[in-house]
C-alpha cells in the first residue's frame, strides 16, 4: 500500500500545477523587488512562493529553500517567526530614505506627503513588532 502521497505530491491536474507555478513565480518576482522597493513587503511574497511551489513543483520549492540567501531566509521566518536584525536596520534604513526623498522631491500634495509618513510608520511598526533573530 505504501501510504498516501502529501497533498503537496498529489496528482493535482497538470494545469493547477502550473497555475501554482506561475502565481509562485509572480509573487518571487514581487518578494525579490521587495528586496530593493522597502514598500514593498519581502516576507510575505516569499513565505506564499514557498507554498505555491510546495503546491505546484517540489522540485521548485526546493530550489527555492535551497538558495543560498532566499532559503535559510524563509527557514529562519518559518520556524522563528524573526527577522535577523541586520534585514530589520537595512529595511527600515531604506523605508525612510525612499519615503522622506519621495516627500520632499517628488510629491506636491500635503496629504500625499503625510500618507506616505503614515506608511512609513505602519511599515516600520510591522518590521519591528517581529522578534529579532538572535545568531546561533
Amino acid at each position: 500500500m505504501g501510504g498516501q502521497k502529501p497533498e503537496s505530491q498529489s496528482n493535482k491536474p497538470i494545469h493547477v500545477k502550473y497555475l501554482y507555478i506561475v502565481l509562485g513565480s509572480i509573487s518571487l518576482g514581487l518578494g525579490i523587488i521587495g528586496i530593493f522597493v522597502p514598500v514593498l513587503p519581502t516576507t510575505p511574497f516569499l513565505l506564499l512562493t514557498a507554498f505555491l511551489y510546495l503546491k505546484g513543483s517540489k522540485k521548485l520549492y526546493d530550489k527555492l529553500m535551497a538558495h543560498q540567501k532566499l532559503g535559510p531566509y524563509i527557514k529562519n521566518f518559518q520556524e522563528y517567526k524573526a527577522i535577523p536584525l541586520k534585514t530589520k536596520v537595512i529595511s527600515i534604513t531604506l523605508l525612510w530614505i525612499t519615503i522622506l526623498f519621495s516627500a520632499i522631491f517628488i510629491v506636491n500634495v500635503l496629504w500625499l506627503k503625510l500618507f506616505l509618513i503614515v506608511i512609513a510608520i505602519g511599515v516600520t511598526i510591522h518590521i519591528l513588532s517581529f522578534k529579532t533573530l538572535k545568531k546561533k
